[in-house]
């Protein structure tokens, strides 16, 4: 796998002209260092041209170096522009990914609006295999529904003190997946965007919603494994007391953070 942001044509893909002219300017360098080390400085007819020698050496040293500099900065950058551990909008990788962001709303277990915009925000290795995923759905006809991504820690802090049941609600104190960027929230819609039958609605706390719950309809058992089974396959890890739930594997190397969710 390449690393992020760059790609194993990179360097290749640079324009022609700039391959062309480093090997110019290094052949040209090669060729001026071994005219340099056969001549005598002491011979008046080639004390001029050794001069003119050196001074075109050192122009060529200056131009390899400038395009050693520049092609090092160009491909850092582009590196550092596609981190990771950059926590972005989903929309901005898959804009075929449905959002219905419940916390924008107040249908919810809290009854309360507790985000100011309905944006969804992940770190960018989740949000690219989320995108993975959507493509193997498509094949199906079906999409992924998401209700909730990167959450602020302040507003665990509101949830715990509704519901403070660690099945259902991560202790504020240690943080949870979602303050992290690093989990989801999500469900299946067929290609009209009608959800699929599940166990229970989102954000149901009892038994049913569980995974090992197997008094269920056909249906829903089976639209539960088929999300189950594409978002493991793709770097997800399901939450055992909620069928909605899922984390990006490596969640705990990704920081806690309660930046808000500006609309």
């Amino acid at each position: 796998m390449q690393p992020y942001g760059t790609s194993r044509r990179s360097f290749w893909m640079l324009p022609r002209c700039f391959s062309f002219n480093l090997r110019l300017v290094l052949s040209g360098l090669i060729v001026r260092i071994r005219r340099l080390s056969n001549g005598c400085f002491c011979d008046p007819i080639l004390s001029y041209q050794s001069a003119s020698e050196l001074l075109m050496t050192k122009l060529c040293w200056k131009y390899a170096l400038l395009f050693i500099l520049t092609l090092g900065l160009t491909l850092g950058l582009g590196a550092q522009q596609h981190r990771p551990d950059d926590l972005v909008e989903l929309i901005t990788i898959d804009s075929t990914i449905k959002l219905d962001i419940r916390y924008a709303t107040k249908n919810n277990f809290t009854h309360q609006q507790v985000y100011a915009s309905a944006r969804c925000l992940l770190r960018r290795a989740a949000a690219e295999s989320l995108h993975v995923v959507q493509r193997e759905l498509q094949k199906q006809g079906l999409s992924l529904k998401v209700y909730d991504g990167y959450r602020p820690l302040s507003v665990q802090k509101k949830f715990w003190e509704i519901c403070p049941d660690d099945r259902y609600v991560a202790n504020p104190a240690k943080g949870s997946r979602h303050n992290r960027g690093a989990a989801v929230d999500l469900t299946i819609v067929d290609h009209k965007g009608r959800e699929l039958e599940m166990p229970t609605p989102f954000d149901d706390f009892t038994e049913k919603a569980g995974r090992a719950y197997m008094k269920l309809p056909k249906k829903a058992l089976q639209n539960r494994a088929l999300l189950e089974r594409v978002m493991t396959k793709h770097g997800f890890v399901a939450m055992p007391s909620e069928w909605w739930h899922f984390d990006f594997r490596g969640w705990d190397r990704f920081p806690i953070m309660d930046e808000p969710i500006a609309p």
